[in-house]
């Protein structure tokens, strides 16, 4: 039985970079580095028709010499009016897929989109499936492929991604290296002339090594086809879009930039509402919510309370979700009672949670598992995790930390944020229920104990309270049209 196409393009027994270079400046050897650097365990090969030795690897003069079926994939940086010769020799090779790296195409105007025309064309006759062109490549973390022409190689995780530009792809990829919470497969779609973002959600969708989708698009052909994918894809796992080209200068600009026709945005959006997907205004609100969706349970019902060591975030976090869909409860009279056993009578007896500071050294992970055990929560809103590793930061960095003996305070500090960290993460896989973290200093402080231990854990530290509570909406819409639409 023959394979799916876009197995071929992720999972392919080998590789050929058909231009590779031994300049290091070209995309055919950043490409061919990449693919190397990246750990691929298939057969790797290049073409270049001066054959030299090009990062260890001897290159072909041409594509036909490559052995027949060694390869699946030909990953092509050479110019347009090259790439019709390479598809008709890779298909003498029993090369299925073909990702077009170069630009020149539809993008360029109306002579390039007749050259794209014409090599999707030939491709569809000789049966094979072209990603692409202007694209600059895929991740494959499973296959440990990363073909393509720019960086990061981002960390292994539970988030696909598919875009219309590549430099979107690479934002997602680097949050997630910054964040811990990887990716799984990753591709830019370029001008999508014959596999598009919905085929590439598609087969994500039944992708086992992926929990959660993104994708970013700046046009839409045919609407309708588009929905009913799209909605397939959510009914089987979360997906978020960030749609570009929402205004007139924003279309003007995607027309430019991908040859893409954008859709009326009010239509679009009442589109993928329909469709189940969750759709967000920024890529920095997408990385948010398709992380969240990767690494937290979806709520039970939009019933929150906010735990936090000081006031000033517990009122940022109460003032979003009063802008949201979620419901900042009542603080439940037997939670109350409990709590106050547990910190001095300064703490704000209400939601959110305010323990002005008063805890010791068990109090964070016994007021986690009270508010999360409680059957009127829903889901809970962390905040402040992170301080007292911060000051073990700052005692670590000035004049005193010898003199005064300072090690064995600093350790204790950056134990708690780890225990505090560790507290909410098991409690939400205890309970089911999401606990969202949010501390500023999962980005000025990436090496702070508490983001780190979740980072560790494949867990998400979200920048800000208002950005966690952001998610936690997204996360209960897609729950209720889930309830709603599937049962």
């Amino acid at each position: 039985m023959s394979r799916p196409p876009l197995d071929l393009l992720f999972n392919p027994r080998g590789i050929v970079v058909a231009g590779a270079s031994t300049h290091p400046g070209k995309f055919g050897f950043v490409a061919l580095h990449n693919v190397l650097a990246g750990g691929f365990e298939g057969a790797v090969f290049a073409t270049n028709p001066d054959q030299p030795t090009i990062l260890g690897v001897e290159a072909m003069a041409s594509v036909q010499e490559v052995p027949q079926g060694a390869a699946d994939l030909v990953f092509v940086c050479t110019p347009p009016h090259t790439c019709s010769e390479i598809l008709r020799s890779a298909a003498t090779r029993g090369i299925g897929a073909a990702f077009i790296a170069s630009g020149g195409f539809r993008e360029s105007g109306a002579e390039g989109a007749q050259a794209e025309e014409e090599v999707i064309d030939l491709a569809r006759s000789l049966g094979m499936v072209v990603a692409g062109p202007n694209g600059q490549g895929l991740i494959s973390n499973p296959a440990k492929l990363a073909a393509q022409i720019v960086a990061p190689i981002p960390p292994s995780g539970p988030i696909a991604v598919a875009s219309q530009s590549g430099n979107l792809v690479s934002a997602f990829m680097n949050y997630a290296e910054h964040s811990g919470v990887g990716i799984s497969r990753a591709v830019s779609a370029g001008n999508a002339a014959m596999v598009g973002v919905v085929d590439y959600l598609g087969w994500f969708a039944s992708d086992p090594y992926t929990k959660a989708m993104a994708a970013y698009v700046e046009g839409v052909g045919d609407g309708r086809a588009f929905a009913e994918a799209i909605q397939r894809a959510a009914a089987a796992k979360p997906v978020v879009l960030v749609k570009g080209g929402a205004t007139q200068r924003g279309a003007q600009a995607a027309a430019s930039h991908t040859g893409a026709l954008a859709t009326d945005d009010r239509i679009f959006d009442g589109m993928v509402r329909q469709s189940g997907a969750v759709r967000t205004q920024t890529i920095e609100e997408a990385y948010d919510a398709v992380a969240a969706f990767a690494t937290q349970p979806l709520p039970a019902g939009p019933r929150t309370l906010v735990l936090s060591s000081a006031g000033g975030w517990g009122v940022i976090a109460a003032d979003a979700i009063s802008k949201s869909n979620l419901e900042l409860i009542p603080l439940p009279e037997d939670l109350r009672q409990a709590i106050d056993g547990l910190v001095p009578p300064r703490w704000s007896r209400s939601n959110p949670i305010d323990l002005a500071g008063g805890e010791s050294r068990d109090t964070i992970p016994e007021a986690m598992d009270l508010v999360a055990d409680h059957p009127e929560v829903d889901a809970v809103i962390y905040l402040g995790m992170g301080i007292q590793a911060n000051t073990a930061s700052h005692l670590r960095s000035g004049p005193y930390f010898e003199t005064a003996e300072l090690a064995r305070i600093c350790e204790y500090h950056e134990r708690q944020d780890s225990r505090f960290a560790q507290a909410a993460a098991d409690a939400s896989a205890r309970t089911g229920k999401p606990i969202l973290a949010a501390t500023e200093l999962a980005t000025t402080q990436s090496g702070n104990a508490g983001p780190a231990t979740l980072a560790a854990r494949g867990s998400y530290c979200f920048p800000s309270a208002d950005r966690a509570v952001r998610a936690l909406h997204h996360l209960w819409w897609y729950a209720r049209w889930r309830k709603r639409t599937l049962g």
